[in-house]
């Protein structure tokens, strides 16, 4: 029965996280000290534990989006889900680092630690055989793939556009004649990016922090900054590169931080599945997700509610080429690779990710790779046909990059301008 009202409500529409005034005492120490709370998360250690929350939302006022959905005002922890959390803790000696609700699976997530001495997978297997337990599953943890390291482009006043090699060998510029990505919105979830930079301003629509509630962090923050460079750099101000969706809007998720030892960004299941919850209260039409790890039920959830929707998903395949796990073994997520003159894996987009120039944080640019950049270069690309023909779905999107992939420098990989020719003329032939 517990399995049949999950899977039940694992189909309702997503909303962002909110609290509720029912544990104010706990939601106020969160945000207080939410950054140390994520730093000192543990996926070694930690448990996402999930109960029921059957609490209904205010109405609200009839109207649509873009997606045909108007998010409700408030959704936060009912009683219930406060009461079986606390009769669970007590229970098993669980000790909650932080928590939030997600509307669409009618649940109450929180973290929990384990406690001294009990072997996690057990206990995760005693918990998912308690019937007040809703979902029970490992803390994952996840990563960027990042590393940092003139055909028509002549037509732009930025100085460094014929160094993007990105750019020039998608011919973007020439697709640029047909389309800019003009009011395509673009959910970025990574970390956070340098909203002063001057190819960023006016870009970055708005921020959204799910690791530690201070978005004066995002300005130090490479990977963030690199895709969204690559994304919606501005074009023709005189500065630096063009982004590939100069028009597009975008918004910024920080999901990702930097540790201490500067290993290089990461997430967990925590974050992201904030990240993912919120977009849905969103006329968002592309999720660009250059990151990846391991299978996690809940965010599989979340991504599939997304996705079902009528999102388009981009992400980065893992830089050991094995598309197993999240978010690249989602079907219907666009999965790509670094373009190299080997055969890509079937269905898996090639594009540019090597030497890449792209923004960095405090106003500079430098040169990175890794397939973090490919997937922002086909988020951006995706960006340029749906202003042309907004319907396109997922399928048609991923099946059209691969039909308009050239070849160039010896590698087959996905040409802007082709893409965005080919979409006018169906869009113009639907329409006549």
């Amino acid at each position: 029965m517990k399995h049949g009202i999950f899977a039940l409500v694992a189909m309702a529409c997503l909303s962002a996280y909110a609290f509720s005034p029912i544990t104010a005492a706990v939601d106020s120490q969160m945000d207080s000290h939410q950054k140390a709370t994520v730093s000192s998360m543990d996926s070694q250690r930690d448990i996402v534990l999930a109960v029921a929350n059957p609490i209904e939302p205010p109405t609200t006022h009839a109207g649509s989006s873009l997606l045909g959905y108007v998010p409700a005002g408030y959704y936060g922890a009912g009683q219930r889900a406060v009461s079986l959390l606390s009769e669970l803790k007590q229970h098993y000696g669980l000790h909650e680092l932080v928590g939030w609700p997600i509307k669409s699976l009618g649940v109450y997530c929180i973290v929990v630690e384990t406690p001294a001495g009990t072997d996690r997978d057990a206990l995760i297997k005693t918990l998912a055989k308690d019937e007040r337990v809703q979902l029970a599953q490992p803390l994952q943890d996840y990563s960027v793939y990042s590393n940092i390291s003139p055909k028509d482009s002549h037509r732009y006043n930025d100085p460094y556009v014929n160094l993007q090699r990105g750019f020039v060998e998608t011919d973007a510029a020439l697709a640029h004649n047909v389309s800019q990505g003009e009011g395509v919105h673009i959910a970025v979830v990574d970390t956070g990016a340098d909203l002063t930079h001057p190819d960023l301003q006016g870009r970055i629509h708005d921020t959204h922090d799910m690791v530690n509630g201070d978005e004066k962090a995002f300005d130090h923050d490479h990977h963030g900054t690199e895709v969204a460079g690559v994304i919606a750099a501005d074009a023709d101000n005189h500065q630096g590169i063009v982004g590939i969706a100069p028009k597009s809007v975008l918004s910024v998720y920080k999901a990702c931080w930097y540790t201490p030892a500067n290993t290089g960004a990461h997430c967990n299941s925590f974050t992201l599945a904030k990240a993912l919850a919120a977009i849905i209260d969103t006329d968002a039409r592309i999720v660009n997700l250059s990151l990846g790890g391991p299978t996690d039920p809940l965010l599989d959830k979340l991504l599939a509610q997304l996705l079902n929707q009528g999102r388009i998903v981009v992400t980065a395949l893992p830089p050991n080429g094995s598309a197993n796990g999240f978010p690249d073994n989602t079907p219907g997520v666009i999965v790509v690779r670094v373009s190299g003159h080997t055969p890509a894996p079937t269905g898996v987009v090639s594009a540019p990710g090597t030497d890449i120039l792209t923004t960095q944080p405090g106003g500079g640019y430098d040169f990175t790779s890794g397939s973090s950049m490919s997937a922002a270069h086909v988020s951006g690309i995706v960006a340029l046909l749906l202003a042309v023909s907004p319907h396109l779905d997922a399928q048609a999107v991923h099946d059209l990059l691969l039909r308009t992939s050239k070849t160039s420098n010896g590698m087959l990989q996905v040409n802007a301008a082709a893409a965005v020719a080919s979409a006018q003329g169906a869009h113009a032939t639907a329409t006549h």
